[in-house]
């Protein structure tokens, strides 16, 4: 088995409020053709940048790799 990263986004999840029975409500936002190469911390510290840009409190960073199995 040979796996091939196919690529990698990069995912905020938001709490944008409250519903009726007081249920936090998440929106996320997904941004894609981060470089497969980019290192933890550099997507980590990229998403804090990103979430302070907005209206809404970030609630959790995501990393989100895609790899294809294939047979040798």
């Amino acid at each position: 088995m040979n796996p091939v990263l196919l690529g990698t986004r990069m995912a905020l999840i938001l709490h944008t409020g409250m519903d009726e029975n007081f249920n936090p409500i998440y929106a996320t936002r997904s941004y894609s053709n981060v470089k497969a190469t980019a290192d933890n911390q550099d997507i980590f510290d990229v998403g804090n940048y990103f979430g302070a840009l907005t209206d809404h409190n970030l609630y959790r960073i995501s990393r989100h790799d895609e790899t294809m199995l294939e047979e040798e």
